[in-house]
């Protein structure tokens, strides 16, 4: 999990013609419930150890957003500053490959409970699927483990707001920023739910998603921080592009995790743009001198 630098973002039309490959494919292209525009903007709301922080943060948060015709959310969480800030937290987005994050889980946990350690093909699938985001290897462990083993990770995790797919499509999972983020607290501090071997390969395999997908809330990181990330990317007949961002950065006294989820973006690169806009902001907000954090 060694540093990561930003790579620059493919054109779009290699970017389009990647979708059917790593964006929670294998779901049906109809149209899914909910209006084709967007809701009405909403503002980010920030706390914090810090006034001044959670001020600056929302200001910055809202700014990136501003114009934006995305429907969006966000969640944050920064340990070292005890910040959050949300943005229409608990909005349902289908999942598209985010999703897979949830199924490694679910694998190790599940694994745990056996005192088991994971299979040669177990590991060869979760490698493909997260730092590739491979949807046979996907598929393969989606069947091995079965629905119930799914929603009894997300029951153990108080992901109580993430909805499987009644046909068992793994993308038109139903996630929400706040549900994603427990996730991705579990993943990163310790817990009762995954050991610290578990922790330890998520994060691995987070760390080391091939440069073409390491767009989203990596953007503007510090060099300093080891960078965590799984995104996900799905067009549908209604909310246009899903472009979703799941990020975690941690490492030389950093701790901290974010979400942005979106729809109704034109284009997979819109929604890329939305989100790489609220990352920039976030991270230069969370690393400034303490100083300068007053707006």
């Amino acid at each position: 999990m060694g540093r990561h630098r930003r790579i620059p973002r493919l054109p779009r039309t290699t970017l389009a013609s990647r979708a059917a490959l790593a964006a929670g494919a294998l779901v049906p292209t109809i149209a899914s419930a909910g209006s084709a525009h967007a809701a009405t903007p909403q503002a980010a709301v920030c706390t914090s150890d810090h006034p001044e922080l959670a001020d600056k943060l929302s200001q910055e948060i809202n700014a990136a957003l501003d114009g934006s015709p995305a429907t969006t959310a966000i969640s944050l969480h920064d340990r070292t500053t005890n910040t959050t800030c949300t943005l229409d937290g608990d909005r349902a987005f289908d999942s598209a490959s985010t999703v897979k994050v949830t199924v490694l889980g679910t694998l190790l946990w599940d694994a745990q409970k056996d005192h088991r350690a994971l299979t040669q093909a177990e590991k060869d699938h979760a490698t493909a699927m997260i730092t590739q985001s491979d949807n046979d290897a996907t598929t393969a462990l989606w069947r091995q483990l079965g629905t119930a083993k799914v929603g009894g990770f997300l029951q153990a995790a108080g992901m109580t707001n993430t909805v499987l797919d009644s046909e068992g499509h793994w993308g038109l999972t139903q996630i929400t920023a706040n549900d994603e983020e427990k996730l991705l607290d579990l993943v990163t501090r310790p817990n009762p739910v995954l050991s610290e071997d578990s922790r330890a390969y998520i994060l691995k395999l987070t760390g080391e998603v091939i440069p073409s997908q390491r767009w989203g809330t990596p953007a503007g990181a510090p060099s300093d921080v080891q960078v965590h990330v799984k995104n996900g990317w799905l067009e549908r007949a209604t909310h246009g592009w899903r472009v979703h961002s799941l990020g975690a950065f941690t490492g030389n006294g950093h701790a901290y995790t974010i979400t942005v989820l979106s729809q109704d973006n034109a284009t997979m690169d819109d929604g890329i743009a939305t989100i790489e806009g609220v990352a920039r902001a976030v991270h230069a907000t969370l690393n400034l001198p303490a100083s300068s954090a007053q707006p």
